[in-house]
């Protein structure tokens, strides 16, 4: 590093490898959509749009924030739309975290990135032994508590029981619920923000709309909430979702019967990848999220990726103490998901 580099502590998030030649192999390492994005969204980037790259775009993002305000069931007001979710997770931590920030020892790993990013100080709180979070665990923490539901990389969802009981135990507490996932079998608590305004949901484009090239993220919570998060937003980048993705991203939101479509098939692959894994012996959780966490008695974590990847398919392993034995799958499309299963059947039988 340079000597005028000051976070000389911090540790940058590790994302999944980005291989150059994807085309030879089936990727399932970074949770990404197996499914191409919308065709309505696909379509919206004509000519005529593309030309007017030359302005910026709307500061508002009235469209983009409607169609989101329509499907979650709020008013414009109440969503704030992000450079991805990433983004609204950066913002979060840097404004709305006085008193530090609360989340589990085994989640979404920029949490405690951003807490050294931001001078944040970080509390984790260690997941039940079965990989369970317990709501329990988190009364009396003072700080901004971060849940992701269905977390990652378990996949487990906590029950909007649950998540109201977290809120209940500090209404002067900040409670974001990280949403990523969401759309593939969880519960999202938007419907709880009536009666909480200590609530902040943060969503993504990127998992079940297919857009993680486009970087495109949403908050959603009280108007006050909202209000705290432009301000943040208008502090550091007025114009941070440029045109193209604010276009996308609306007609992808409004394109429902092609949403439920792809959901619905990632959903049945995920179901069956889940029962063919169990009948070979893994123990599997029971994912609500696009991806599988699974361990095999048989083959540790880091050696059946590195089998996997020598039979072109990639997946995630993370060398973690209490989950080194274990392995993060995202869910493709069928025939992806059966080469896995064919793969894996062969692995097991070396060894």
């Amino acid at each position: 590093m340079s000597r005028f580099f000051r976070l000389t502590e911090l540790e940058p998030y590790v994302p999944g490898e980005q291989p150059a030649d994807m085309e030879r192999l089936i990727k399932l390492n970074t949770n990404e959509n197996p499914y191409p994005p919308s065709p309505e969204a696909v379509a919206a980037v004509t000519a005529e749009e593309l030309e007017k790259l030359r302005l910026y775009p709307e500061l508002a993002a009235a469209g983009l924030r409607d169609a989101v305000a329509d499907v979650c069931g709020v008013t414009p007001e109440q969503v704030c739309v992000c450079n991805s979710s990433d983004e609204v997770l950066a913002f979060i931590f840097h404004g709305l975290c006085p008193n530090g920030a609360v989340f589990a020892d085994l989640t979404y790993g920029f949490y405690p990135v951003f807490c050294r990013m931001f001078g944040v100080a970080g509390r984790e709180i260690p997941l039940r032994e079965d990989l369970t979070l317990n709501v329990a665990d988190y009364r009396g923490e003072k700080g901004t508590v971060f849940i992701a539901n269905p977390n990652a990389p378990t996949g487990l969802f906590l029950p909007l029981e649950k998540v109201r009981a977290l809120l209940e135990q500090d209404r002067n507490r900040l409670v974001v619920v990280d949403e990523a996932y969401v759309d593939f079998g969880g519960e999202s608590a938007v419907s709880l923000l009536p009666d909480y305004d200590n609530l902040l949901i943060t969503r993504t484009f990127s998992k079940s709309y297919s857009l993680a090239g486009g970087r495109l993220g949403f908050a959603v919570g009280s108007r006050e909430l909202i209000g705290d998060m432009n301000t943040l937003k208008f502090s550091f980048n007025p114009y941070n979702v440029n045109r193209i993705t604010m276009l996308m991203g609306e007609k992808a939101m409004r394109d429902r019967a092609y949403f439920l479509s792809c959901r619905d098939r990632i959903i049945e692959a995920r179901e069956w990848t889940k029962t063919q894994l169990r009948g070979l012996g893994f123990t599997v959780t029971d994912s609500l999220a696009n991806f599988l966490f699974a361990s095999s008695p048989d083959v540790g974590g880091a050696e059946y990726q590195k089998a996997l990847r020598e039979r072109g398919i990639l997946i995630r392993h993370f060398s973690v103490p209490r989950i080194e034995n274990w392995c993060r799958i995202t869910v493709g499309t069928m025939p992806q998901m059966r080469e896995l299963v064919k793969a894996t059947e062969e692995i097991l039988k070396g060894v």
